[in-house]
């Protein structure tokens, strides 16, 4: 057994948006070095539908499944009170659901932008304040949250989207900061160009000339995501906290 899966081994971990993409990946990542994992989605179909995939992949896997209304402060309550029932704790929180937006400011209304603020920051805040009350009970916790590459110089059209990363930056930043010592560390990831299914789904050709604008050659795996998840989650990176990590193949856009 390696020191990194050593670290995990027996962790307590809550994925939000973990249906599918980086979030999937990064829920059978854990599952893979012995973490007990809850998973969340919106529908209940799309969770469900995880949840086979995974058994099918290790029928030994410790996982639950939740949709859980991110934006519900009492259904998050109930979700992370079924997780600490079941396996005593909660250890780590990996805040990754989110919508993304490239609409131009020209074409969208008060509630297209409220709603992109609402899923990719107030669902972290609200997920992150219940978890950083049951962590503080055991005096230990990290929290993680997605972030993106366009958290850093914005992007051409969508402007909720980036708005909203520059905001989990500062959340994470911040919290970092008040949770420290209570033993939560608080750190982000800053994915770049990822081989999500949604890219996927793109021309081929446009796919290449992504690619290309990626200095490593390549664009990135939702595996790449994961892995920096799991490091980070260790107690290998127990002087990080308050960190925004790109993982983006030195990309910039």
């Amino acid at each position: 057994m390696g020191i990194l899966e050593k670290s995990i081994k027996n962790k307590v971990v809550i994925v939000t948006g973990g249906t599918r993409g980086i979030g999937f990946s990064t829920v059978k990542s854990f599952l893979e070095n012995g973490a007990k994992v809850a998973l969340c989605g919106s529908r209940e179909e799309t969770v469900n539908k995880a949840l086979e995939k995974l058994k099918e992949i290790n029928s030994d896997f410790e996982v639950l499944g939740f949709s859980t209304d991110l934006l519900n402060i009492e259904d998050i309550k109930k979700m992370m009170d079924e997780v600490e029932n079941k396996w005593g704790k909660i250890d780590v929180l990996i805040n990754n659901a989110g919508i993304s937006d490239n609409v131009s400011i020209y074409d969208q209304d008060d509630k297209h932008f409220e709603n992109v603020i609402d899923i990719n920051v107030q669902a972290v805040f609200n997920c992150s304040k219940i978890a950083a009350e049951k962590m503080k009970k055991n005096n230990y916790g990290v929290i993680l949250n997605t972030s993106s590459i366009v958290s850093i110089n914005g992007q051409k059209s969508g402007v909720g989207y980036p708005t909203s990363k520059f905001a989990v930056n500062g959340l994470t930043k911040s919290l970092a900061r008040e949770l420290g010592t209570d033993g939560i560390r608080v750190n982000a990831i800053a994915p770049g160009i990822i081989a999500t299914d949604m890219v996927a789904a793109l021309d081929q050709n446009m796919i290449k000339a992504m690619a290309a604008n990626v200095p490593v050659g390549r664009l990135g795996e939702a595996e790449d995501i994961a892995n920096a998840f799991l490091f980070l989650a260790s107690d290998m990176a127990s002087y990080i906290s308050g960190a925004i990590l790109s993982v983006d193949g030195a990309t910039v856009i």
